[in-house]
């Protein structure tokens, strides 16, 4: 995918020309504290600066703790997010034991003012940055004056008594609370993948779907059949999507992501199409028979057209 934002990847030699509002994050979720962040650093664009954010090229849990760590939003996908609300260059810093080395010190002197000319630093509460994650938002603020910029704290957002955060919503995807990750972020937890050839056995149900491939590390919700929202190119359409092993027609142990597209006859092989869930229907279950799996997937089929009102 090609970008107006600005992206710098696999470097750490880089230096921006003119003032910026930066803000500094892993912003896994990308949730409505994040997005408090990443619109003080657009209203800034009012005053001449670009709008930087500056946040890792893997997840900092993944590098520290040496386990692969699952995302709620992947690379691609916070690059497509930032760039529509408007973010003007986008720093994937890349962490290894050199730049985990930077002191709180340096990180501020040599990145946020020699290479990012940093004139407003907005950050969350519980910001840690440079070795040990000793750099705190009261470093932050202390070194405003002599590096002349200014410095925005957020304060932690509530949700329904719940305060907001990357955890919470991971918590909220692995037992499958979808609708309360719409509250959390304001957006569908969704996922996007290439369109890939199955078996087509959905055709012989009166069920065609979709198959899905998501990026090997994204976080899945569990197994189970969701209302869901697709979006192909700039159209929405409504769905039924189901994230299992299929149990009553395969014995592969293959996890699978199939969607059933209201009112949808057109090929979509090849292309990049992505699956929003918007609420939990039921758990996967394995039938006695393909009669009693048909009656279900008639079943599912208006009890959906039910729920979007089609």
């Amino acid at each position: 995918m090609d970008y107006d934002m600005k992206l710098i990847k696999d470097t750490k030699d880089f230096e921006l020309y003119g003032k910026s509002a930066v803000t500094i994050g892993k912003f896994d979720g990308i949730h409505k504290g994040h997005q408090i962040l990443l619109q003080e650093i657009i209203d800034c664009k009012k005053q001449g600066m670009q709008a930087v954010v500056f946040t890792f090229d893997m997840p900092l849990a993944s590098f520290f703790g040496n386990a692969v760590q699952k995302e709620l939003t992947t690379k691609e996908e916070k690059r497509r997010i930032f760039e529509e609300m408007g973010i003007d260059v986008l720093i994937e810093f890349p962490i290894n034991k050199e730049t985990a080395a930077i002191s709180p010190e340096d990180f501020i002197e040599k990145i946020l003012h020699e290479k990012l000319h940093a004139a407003r630093i907005a950050a969350g509460p519980d910001l840690s940055f440079g070795y040990k994650g000793a750099g705190n938002s009261e470093l932050l603020k202390k070194l405003g004056k002599r590096y002349d910029y200014t410095v925005f704290i957020s304060d932690k957002l509530c949700v329904q008594g719940r305060e907001i955060s990357s955890s919470l919503i991971r918590e909220d995807v692995e037992l499958g609370n979808v609708e309360a990750v719409f509250d959390l972020t304001g957006r569908y937890y969704s996922f996007t993948g290439e369109v890939t050839h199955g078996k087509k056995l959905g055709r012989t149900l009166n069920m065609p779907t979709i198959n899905l491939i998501p990026a090997a590390n994204k976080l899945l919700p569990p197994c189970g059949v969701y209302y869901s929202r697709i979006r192909i190119d700039d159209e929405l359409f409504f769905g039924i999507t189901n994230i299992g092993m299929n149990p009553t027609v395969s014995d592969e142990n293959h996890l699978r992501v199939e969607t059933f597209i209201y009112d949808f006859n057109r090929e979509l092989y090849g292309m990049e199409v992505t699956v929003e869930v918007m609420a939990f229907k039921r758990p996967e279950m394995k039938f006695d028979s393909l009669e009693a799996l048909v009656a279900q997937l008639e079943e599912d089929k208006a009890d959906g057209r039910d729920f979007f009102s089609i």
